[in-house]
């Protein structure tokens, strides 16, 4: 990728933080709000990871699948930090299953507190986003969060039993992905047509949207794991590999090098660590990079056509442009 290219793509991210600042600021005000406890170690491991600077992407689109749906009143600046609250939780706990010690640049919330404060913390996270769900006193907001989260819990322990193993193919890739990352997207999308009361369609169209997202968004995130660096990044580089991960530039990796070679990947895939830069250059050397990236160009290009029922307008043209953005950007 060109860094004109970026850097498009960074200024569109930016005029669309622009358009939705007011809400986000309501957002980001009762996170810190509903963040608060009266046990100071909860409030402290909370802070580090809520206020690590993340892009707060998942509860940015629901704000703009609301106002694109036309929904005009407060109640998207509670399910947007739900939302929020859901996806650190899941950081939390990824972070000490995959024992990681960066994140956004930082050290993880385990590698300073331990494992056992962490995946605490990410508990009273979950809980804390199911106390204001109910507030809402909405049984379609309610069943929709549900099921996410128990699907996101499956996609864990999914990509959990890949672990380390080199004959994962594209199929299980697909399935845990969809409900390790892609569901949560499509939550947040979907759950801004149901508060505007928005009908079957145009709801059923945010959800297919956010679903195709988070499918692109997380196949260049596993792209970017093998071509970023980790200033970029935020994290270390080859992460993936180090943790034994079997993401889509290696399953198409071991489909297309030569015996000798498939087996450095193999062997780096069993170890939980290899030779990044060798491994690197098998990727390279096989052309698979390119046909990683037209995947995620062609999920992408299915949530811009998902986009086509809602009312045109400068909220869905925010949204076409995070679809460039989650493919174009560089960590």
């Amino acid at each position: 990728m060109s860094a004109a290219a970026t850097s498009i793509s960074s200024n569109r991210f930016d005029c669309v933080r622009q358009l939705a600042a007011a809400d986000m600021a309501g957002v980001d005000s009762l996170i810190r709000d509903r963040l608060r406890s009266d046990v100071a170690l909860v409030n402290q491991i909370a802070e580090h990871i809520v206020g690590g600077g993340g892009k707060r992407l998942r509860p940015l689109l629901h704000v703009l699948g609301a106002r694109a749906s036309g929904y005009a009143g407060t109640a998207h600046l509670q399910l947007a930090a739900v939302i929020e609250f859901i996806h650190t939780s899941t950081l939390l706990h990824d972070d000490v299953v995959d024992e990681s010690g960066l994140r956004r640049g930082r050290k993880t919330a385990n590698a300073l507190w331990g494992n056992a404060a962490s995946v605490l913390v990410g508990d009273f996270l979950y809980s804390r986003s199911f106390q204001i769900m109910v507030e809402l006193e909405d049984m379609r907001v309610l069943q929709i969060l549900a099921n996410t989260t128990n699907a996101i819990a499956e996609g864990e322990v999914l990509q959990l039993l890949s672990v380390g193993n080199p004959d994962t193919d594209e199929a299980a890739y697909n399935r845990f992905i969809e409900r390790k990352t892609a569901v949560l997207f499509a939550a947040a999308c979907q759950l801004g047509g149901v508060l505007a009361q928005a009908p079957a369609p145009l709801c059923d169209a945010l959800w297919r949207y956010g679903l195709e997202l988070g499918f692109a968004f997380q196949i260049a995130d596993d792209l970017l794991d093998y071509t970023s660096d980790s200033a970029t990044l935020g994290k270390n580089i080859g992460d993936d590999l180090a943790e034994g991960k079997v993401t889509l530039p290696l399953i198409y990796a071991l489909r297309a090098a030569p015996p000798q070679r498939a087996g450095i990947l193999r062997d780096a895939i069993r170890n939980g660590h290899g030779p990044l830069e060798e491994v690197q250059a098998i990727l390279n050397d096989c052309g698979v990079l390119p046909e990683v990236r037209v995947r995620a160009e062609a999920h992408a290009a299915r949530a811009h056509d998902a986009l086509a029922p809602l009312p045109s307008g400068v909220y869905r043209d925010a949204l076409a442009a995070l679809v460039d953005y989650a493919i174009e950007r560089d960590h």
